[in-house]
């Protein structure tokens, strides 16, 4: 029987069964894994404040609340990599406007948002897409310069930098996921971080309709009555979560050391190979290799080539999507030529700190077989 090798895995292991242990021990805690997770955030990103949410939609919804994003206003949203971003500009009753991307990159391209800018833009939010930073020196110009809000789609990016600062901090407000691809095994749960102290406090009394205080135990312990000071949704992580997260955020710097060694692997592999182009990474920034992501030649059959590896027990997946082509936006006002290029002829291979070199050797092996049987016919002369 074939071994299958995953897309994407979790790396769980005995930290974060202790520390789920812990919390299992401890009985009702009132929300404090997630709030030593919050002092974590803040202190390693230097933000003034960090909000831990149950995931990075939920962070990205109150983001926009808290930049007091309102029906009519604009958000110019990167196009490739996920809809959630355009998710959360809807939800605030605003219109999301998809910029393309650069086709070396696949991150937000800042001269497609430059032609974007309108009367009724009020924000733009940059995707460090699969885990590589956009171009923040010229997002940063472009919206300081149009007197506009940036925030830093950092979702997948957790360990990845752009000139030496890491992502998370690339913006003045970042929505940020520790390691690990997201899913329901290893907790899930993001974090809203901010220069803002005031924003800060704001978006966490947004993220509780049970109120921070409301569970918290005082000196006498008795909870601290709640003040509700606006209508809330509930986006707070459960302690088992929270505990999970913790533990992962101090495991970035191993987890990215690994999956590195994964991506180098790949790229040794795969060098040589015609019929496919490897990621581009600047020398000015640093991947997180959330995804490893190729490129095929247009003529080869992407569908074929997914369907034999799969056959063959390995995973793969179409790496990240072009919103405007999503039916819930295909009244968008903008066509995305690179986007959607980049949409139908890329593939994620596995990428996890769980690769051992040996299947990353079968993955690279089984791919050029596949490359080989759907490598496009010559042309024929004819007459």
């Amino acid at each position: 029987m074939t071994t299958v090798i995953p897309l994407v895995q979790a790396s769980l292991g005995e930290r974060e069964l202790a520390a789920v242990a812990e919390v299992f021990a401890a009985g009702r805690s009132a929300g404090r894994p997630a709030r030593e997770l919050e002092a974590e955030l803040t202190d390693r990103f230097d933000a003034a404040d960090a909000v831990v949410v149950s995931d990075g939609a939920g962070a990205l919804r109150l983001a926009m609340l808290g930049l007091g994003v309102e029906q009519g206003d604009e958000v110019i949203v990167a196009d490739y990599g996920s809809p959630v971003p355009a998710h959360a500009v809807r939800h605030a009753g605003a219109v999301p406007v998809l910029a393309d991307v650069r086709a070396d990159t696949g991150t937000v391209d800042p001269w497609a948002v430059a032609d974007l800018i309108g009367p009724r833009t009020v924000g733009v939010i940059a995707v460090d897409t699969v885990g590589l930073p956009a171009d923040y020196t010229e997002l940063r110009w472009l919206t300081d310069r149009h007197g506009l809000f940036l925030v830093e789609d950092a979702i997948c990016a957790a360990g990845a930098s752009y000139k030496g600062r890491r992502a998370g901090a690339l913006a003045p407000v970042a929505c940020l996921s520790p390691p690990g691809h997201q899913g329901a095994v290893r907790g899930e749960g993001a974090a809203l971080l901010t220069r803002d102290p005031v924003f800060g406090a704001t978006a966490r009394t947004r993220s509780s309709a049970v109120l921070g205080g409301a569970v918290d135990e005082g000196p006498a312990g008795l909870a601290a009555a709640p003040e509700c000071v606006d209508v809330a949704r509930d986006h707070r992580p459960s302690d088992v979560a929270a505990a999970i997260l913790r533990v992962q955020l101090a495991r970035t710097e191993e987890l990215l050391r690994r999956r590195r060694a994964v991506a180098a692997r790949y790229a040794g592999l795969l060098a040589d190979e015609e019929l496919l182009s490897l990621p581009h990474v600047p020398q000015n920034r640093c991947h997180a290799w959330q995804s490893y992501v190729v490129t095929l030649d247009p003529g080869v059959d992407r569908a074929a080539v997914a369907a034999e590896l799969r056959a063959r027990g390995i995973g793969c997946g179409h790496g990240a999507w072009a919103t405007h082509l999503l039916p819930a936006y295909e009244a968008a006002k903008h066509a995305c030529p690179v986007s959607a290029d980049l949409f139908r002829h890329n593939l994620a291979l596995p990428m996890h700190a769980e690769l051992t070199p040996g299947q990353v050797e079968r993955v690279a092996d089984a791919l050029r077989t596949a490359l080989r049987t759907r490598r496009p016919a010559p042309m024929v002369r004819t007459g």
